[in-house]
């Protein structure tokens, strides 16, 4: 019960992992907000949680929305002590000067923006008690990109150097940030990486990793869990590679 009595915030909670993350997070005494734009979706999660979970039908790339879920944990819970910014997208693989506009736009409010408007609303909130963990979910796209995702690769190599810099910003006021760095996992965005799901292309991708699978909700929400967690309290500023080998 490493997360008993903390508060939780998940960003895009309602499938692949950030349901993983808060699943992991009540089965270790935590209390949380699966926080989504899809609203049917993080409904289902929380209801599958129990009285640990509430849910938020929230856009987090929108201050709106980064409002609506910190309203919803001190409304719910009392309070807040974990924001996990794990909310993403992504796009088909193709050469870097074919992608629309409108798509990199949606990357950079979902992947960048949305880190910005939650820390805005939630930094302070931190800062005040002098305490707080957030968590960015970042990507091994971030740290060994691949040819043709070129602009999802930049956003999150984009969240790595905020994860740092805002480690050291916010370290004098006890607040931690930690990044975790997934290779592609069976989520939604799959698909989307691989431009067609087929043995050829699922094989050709687990080819690049080591252990010889993708990563798992669970292998999310277990080091989400770690990072999180009191135990990790002098750790901040990483960016954890939880991709079984895929950036050696």
């Amino acid at each position: 019960m490493r997360l008993q009595n903390k508060v939780a915030i998940v960003t895009g909670g309602g499938s692949g992992f950030g349901e993983g993350i808060l699943r992991k997070f009540v089965a270790e005494g935590a209390r949380v907000v699966v926080a989504d734009r899809d609203a049917a979706a993080a409904q289902r999660v929380a209801e599958s949680l129990g009285d640990a979970a509430v849910a938020v039908e929230a856009d987090v790339a929108t201050a709106a929305g980064a409002r609506s879920m910190t309203e919803a944990a001190r409304n719910s819970f009392g309070g807040l002590d974990i924001l996990v910014n794990n909310a993403g997208v992504g796009h088909t693989p193709q050469p870097l000067d074919t992608l629309p506009e409108d798509s990199f736009d949606r990357i950079a409010a979902v992947n960048m923006k949305a880190i910005y408007l939650a820390a805005r609303e939630i930094v302070p909130l931190f800062k005040e008690q002098h305490r707080g963990a957030i968590l960015n979910v970042a990507s091994t796209g971030g740290v060994s990109p691949r040819p043709n995702l070129t602009w999802y690769n930049a956003s999150k190599g984009w969240v790595i150097t905020a994860t740092r810099a805002m480690a050291v910003e916010l370290a004098p006021f006890g607040v931690r940030v930690n990044a975790i760095n997934p290779v592609a996992g069976e989520t939604p965005l799959l698909s989307t990486f691989m431009g067609q799901d087929t043995p050829e292309i699922r094989a050709k991708f687990l080819s690049t990793i080591p252990l010889g699978r993708f990563s798992t909700p669970e292998d999310m929400g277990n080091a989400a869990a770690f990072l999180c967690s009191d135990e990790a309290s002098m750790i901040t500023g990483i960016a954890m590679e939880v991709d079984g080998g895929r950036c050696i």
